[in-house]
């Protein structure tokens, strides 16, 4: 009788043991950030490469198309590799300031019925992955029609070890800049600046175009840009209400707010080509969409609608003329104007997130005043330092990383591969042939 006894009360623990381990699991955070993950590696492919393949010169489209879906497949195994464990670490375990331990490489301690909060380990992986694969495309950009190949794949490979994964481990992963309470909800400091000050330092490096300055080079196709605008801004809530990490109200702000800065951003960049040239354009448009959801990124989780709205316009209009102050005054020639729309708009919208921050997120508060204006300088200083720390880390790493690269292999196609265009040079194929 004691044994019958004694086995029904195991089993009744176990049952209960199980019923909790299976409790730690989320449906609804678990369905969400499924969606969610798609949407962010739809914005790569093919969001990304079909917007930055209609900006460039018909001669190397497919290149670029090739750039974006080749670091996809690359960013996606060194990720795997040793790219989590640096930004993350391992589950339970206290990280250090700088990097995570190396407990996670090869996801060695991610199996099936791994948890991270409320939603599986492996979720949690390749949710982070995506945003690992689109930063290093986002810096194509900047080098686009005359980085090598090769080259280019060294040195995104590097990168992703020695600057994104450190960066996101800092602001994400238990880190320095966390641990300061700085607000970066989906990565102004950790996509956005770091991408667009490689993209810059990289277009320095290289040099510009043959005929930058002199020869038109205009898009060969707006159609294909204004497509992977579109996806650009659909997969956009994966990536700022997706950060969220769970199917909530912090979610549901974060789409909304998203979705306003971007409508606004769009709107005032239209704006001011409408009344300083007579005419609004298309991708100036679409321009100015995407500098709205880039500024909004960092603050997506901490501010209200009204502030959106107002960090939208902002960006619009910071953004237009940062992109014509840094081709037509400083003459860089960064082909996809990355460091002024996702640079400019990553460093200001991390720091109105200083500024708009707010606890109590309803429809007009969120305006950062709710919380006290006392509150305002303290967290701008800490937003500060995120920018700062992140900028010249980014510029330092970047530009030895280029050395290194350009000794090695080389980084750019010569005078007349250039000309000929990239698609025959690297890859011998058009991407045209009527």
């Amino acid at each position: 009788m004691k044994k019958i006894i004694s086995r029904a009360v195991m089993a009744v623990l176990m049952l209960a043991s199980a019923g909790a381990s299976a409790q730690e699991i989320n449906g609804a955070d678990t369905a969400w950030i499924l969606t969610a993950t798609a949407l962010v590696l739809f914005m790569t492919i093919p969001g990304l490469s079909l917007f930055y393949a209609g900006l460039v010169r018909s001669k190397n489209v497919l290149s670029v198309l090739m750039q974006c879906f080749a670091l996809t497949c690359l960013m996606s195994l060194v990720w795997f590799a040793v790219g989590y464990t640096i930004a993350f670490g391992s589950d339970g375990v206290e990280q250090g300031m700088w990097i995570g331990d190396f407990g996670n490489v090869f996801f060695a301690n991610i199996g099936m019925d791994s948890v991270n909060g409320t939603i599986p380990a492996t979720l949690f992986a390749i949710f982070q992955m995506t945003f690992a694969i689109i930063t290093p495309a986002l810096i194509v950009g900047g080098f686009a029609e005359r980085m090598r190949f090769s080259a280019m794949l060294l040195f995104s490979a590097l990168w992703m070890v020695l600057v994104y994964a450190p960066v996101c481990h800092w602001v994400w992963g238990g880190g320095w800049l966390g641990a300061m309470g700085l607000q970066d909800f989906a990565g102004g400091t950790v996509v956005h600046i770091t991408a667009a000050v490689a993209a810059l330092v990289a277009a320095l490096m290289i040099g510009p175009r043959r005929g930058f300055g002199t020869v038109a080079m205009p898009p060969h196709n707006l159609t294909l840009t204004v497509a992977g605008a579109g996806m650009l801004w659909v997969g956009w809530f994966g990536f700022n209400a997706g950060s969220a990490v769970a199917a909530d109200g912090s979610a549901a702000m974060a789409m909304l707010v998203t979705h306003l800065s971007a409508s606004a951003g769009a709107l005032a960049w239209m704006t001011m080509e409408w009344l300083r040239h007579g005419k609004p354009s298309m991708l100036g448009t679409v321009t100015g969409m995407v500098a709205g959801l880039g500024t909004i990124t960092p603050a997506a989780g901490s501010v209200g609608p009204a502030a959106a709205v107002a960090i939208g316009l902002t960006a619009g209009v910071v953004c237009y003329f940062a992109t014509g102050y840094l081709k037509n005054k400083l003459r860089v020639d960064d082909s996809l104007d990355v460091f002024p729309v996702h640079g400019v708009g990553g460093i200001l919208g991390t720091l109105l997130a200083g500024i708009f921050c707010s606890t109590q997120l309803g429809i007009f508060s969120g305006n950062g005043f709710s919380d006290g204006i006392s509150s305002i300088g303290g967290q701008l200083m800490v937003q500060a330092t995120g920018v700062l720390s992140t900028l010249v880390y980014t510029a330092v790493v970047t530009f030895l990383l280029l050395k290194l690269v350009g000794a090695l292999v080389g980084l750019r196609v010569d005078g007349d591969e250039e000309t000929q265009g990239l698609d025959l040079v690297l890859h011998d194929e058009r991407g045209y042939d009527l």
